[in-house]
């Protein structure tokens, strides 16, 4: 933390740069598979767990998101 602001510190070792860019792929693909007017409200979600959360509870029962589903589960 320098000045009350933290600040994220890089991955040090192969493991750790695999892992953030496997989460950074698997939130990609949830953000593809929505539409364009629901990306901008979901691009907050730093991380896929969190994202997908949000999109479940957006969209519970919902049409759009059995169809997102499908897509992630081809």
């Amino acid at each position: 933390i320098i000045d009350g602001v933290v600040q994220v510190i890089a991955p040090t070792n192969a493991e750790q740069r695999l892992a953030k860019k496997i989460e950074l792929k698997a939130r990609g693909t949830l953000l593809m598979a929505l539409l364009d007017k629901h990306q901008l409200k979901f691009n907050i979600y730093k991380d896929a767990k969190s994202l997908m959360e949000a999109i479940e509870k957006s969209f519970r029962g919902n049409k759009e998101i059995k169809k997102v589903q499908k897509t992630l589960l081809k």
